[in-house]
């Protein structure tokens, strides 16, 4: 039976355990977007999970509006983000770094320009800002002229990857962002080839992906989809037809994974009634299957042993957690996970300051 501790091969990577680091936004960069030493140790200290996927990394300034929050578009991020990288393998890590564009998400007190999305939309509630929360903008559409240039964007942002030393990238086609609001039709009301029918509105998805598969590989692209339920405002009507697509026309490019957020009726961070669309995607998709969203071990466990799953990765476990292969391993308790204030707030407090089975340790 696979268990969380068994080795996996996803793409280039050889993941030594099945207990994967979900992407987590944190905000500790700098108002420019350059990562900081403090995220070196953050990183470091959980190298022990099969594979860390990195938090969502801005591809260009027009698509970055999360404070704080890092961005690899420029020399100088990645040059920031090498001791990241060096220290994560130095320590026997993996770690790829999730590729994002907000689209609508962003307010442009942050970005400078008014937002894009597929379709001229608005999220209700609040962005965030440097100056504290603000009302949504209404998105641009994207100009069919412009989509060459965004895909660009996606490729540069791959190759700086690897020049920061990344085992491989992420897409960020989920949780509501630029390539979910081109995904969902609640968003997307384009009457040209990416709006419409389920093909045309997968299309920015599949030519952002072989792109990036063109410039680094196959071995070392991955694609993360929400497709259960609304996501920051965006949903479907049919998400079954769409997502079953997605899958259908990722496998035929043939990416290293596909990372699955599905949360449930009773979810912590994010609920819904829209049953998990896992099992007819895993009919779809036959490369390494990773799935998210209120995990325990015990459940883990046990969508690894039905085959439902090829790895599971933990988000809030691990942020609480640095050690949590082992915890799981000796059937430790948990740490609590610190105040929400504390996860993209500047500082070490709720950040690198959880303590590990050693050192509590060492403290007694």
């Amino acid at each position: 039976m696979t268990t969380l501790f068994d080795p996996v091969q996803i793409g280039a990577v050889d993941a030594p355990n099945r207990i994967l680091m979900a992407p987590l936004t944190r905000g500790r960069a700098t108002r420019d977007h350059v990562p900081t030493p403090i995220m070196v140790d953050y990183y470091r200290q959980r190298a022990s999970a099969g594979l860390i996927i990195s938090e969502a990394t801005g591809i260009s300034r027009q698509g970055l509006g999360w404070p704080y929050a890092p961005g690899i578009w420029s020399d100088e991020q990645v040059a920031a983000w090498r001791p990241v990288t060096q220290a994560v393998h130095d320590a026997g890590g993996r770690i790829i770094v999730q590729l994002w564009h907000m689209g609508r998400q962003v307010h442009s007190s942050v970005t400078g320009e008014q937002p894009v999305s597929s379709s001229a939309t608005a999220t209700a509630g609040d962005a965030h800002s440097y100056e504290g929360k603000k009302p949504f903008e209404t998105a641009r559409p994207l100009g069919l002229d412009e989509i060459p240039g965004l895909i660009d964007a996606y490729v540069r942002a791959a190759h700086n990857a690897i020049a920061a030393g990344f085992d491989g990238i992420q897409i960020h086609a989920a949780n509501g962002y630029l390539i979910d609001q081109f995904l969902r039709d609640n968003a997307n009301f384009r009457t040209d080839q990416y709006g419409g029918g389920v093909e045309n509105r997968v299309r920015l998805l599949a030519e952002v992906t072989q792109a990036v598969v063109d410039a680094i590989g196959t071995d070392r692209v991955s694609v993360r989809l929400s497709p259960n339920g609304e996501s920051q405002g965006v949903n479907d009507s049919d998400p079954a037809s769409l997502f079953a697509h997605a899958a259908a026309v990722l496998d035929a490019i043939g990416i290293a994974s596909l990372e699955l957020r599905e949360p449930g009726p009773d979810g912590t961070f994010g609920r819904t009634d829209v049953p998990r669309q896992s099992p007819l995607i895993r009919q779809h998709f036959k490369g390494p299957l990773i799935l998210n969203s209120d995990y325990d071990s015990d459940r883990a466990q046990a969508d690894l042993a039905s085959g439902l799953a090829d790895a599971i990765s933990f988000g809030r476990p691990l942020m609480a957690n640095p050690d949590l292969v082992e915890r799981f391993r000796i059937g430790a308790p948990l740490n609590p996970t610190q105040p929400m204030a504390t996860w993209y707030g500047q500082g070490e407090a709720g950040y690198t300051d959880y303590p590990t089975l050693a050192q509590e340790k060492a403290d007694a």
